[in-house]
């Protein structure tokens, strides 16, 4: 029986779009917060900003992925529709294409020619994909997942500091939407590393560095700008 493995490489897709939604989420929309309440403003002036930084945020994240792996996936398409050209035209040239390549993997002429051959008659479009072009159908484009992913993660991200907004006490609003976004932004970095396989501190330290200094620059503006209107 064929044993699939699973590979980390195959959640890059998803993964990558989920984390850039959820932090985005948690670190715009705290700072958006976290500026707005250093002004001086009222509860419900920084509770405004907070689910108007949702919605649009959220928007934004998914047409901005969509657009964006959208081209990724226009590129594909257009090199797997020239390699059906080339391979119409010339499939023996492609065939020593790609024994080409199997030669500079190491593999002996007379092995290297053959698997050429066997793949090719098998599938030449699939093989010249993979092995010349490095496209795969695991870590292909598909825009609509990630803009999905990006748009729900970014939602919940942005929930953190807008639900704190709404539990918090009044004269803790500002400590306590950077100290609760601060342990979700560690949470997450540490969970997107352990499931990309990298270094769990190494992933806590990256998101939690940035949201820091995103908060603490837009308080610093918040409260310059509250005392200038004052």
């Amino acid at each position: 029986m064929p044993h699939r493995e699973r590979h980390r490489s195959e959640r890059i897709g998803w993964l990558r779009a989920a984390v850039l939604g959820a932090n985005d989420g948690i670190v715009s929309t705290a700072s958006l917060v976290v500026g707005v309440a250093a002004a001086e403003s009222t509860r419900q002036h920084v509770l405004v900003a907070g689910v108007a930084g949702l919605v649009a945020g959220a928007l934004s994240m998914a047409a901005g992925e969509y657009v964006s792996v959208s081209s990724q996936a226009d590129t594909e398409r257009a090199d797997l529709q020239q390699e059906q050209r080339e391979l119409a035209a010339d499939p023996q040239g492609e065939e020593d294409e790609l024994t080409g390549i199997y030669l500079q993997r190491g593999l002996e002429p007379d092995l290297a020619r053959a698997v050429a051959r066997q793949l090719m008659a098998k599938g030449a479009l699939a093989a010249h994909a993979r092995d010349e072009l490095g496209l795969t159908e695991e870590l292909a484009a598909r825009p609509l997942q990630a803009a999905l992913a990006s748009a729900a993660t970014f939602a919940i991200g942005a929930g953190v500091p807008v639900l704190t907004i709404l539990l918090a006490p009044s004269d803790a609003l500002v400590g306590s939407v950077i100290a609760i976004s601060l342990l979700c932004l560690i949470a997450l970095g540490a969970i997107a590393a352990r499931v990309g396989g990298a270094s769990v501190t190494a992933g806590a330290a990256r998101v939690t560095i940035w949201g820091v200094l995103a908060m603490l620059l837009t308080a610093a503006v918040g409260r310059l700008f509250g005392v200038s209107a004052g």
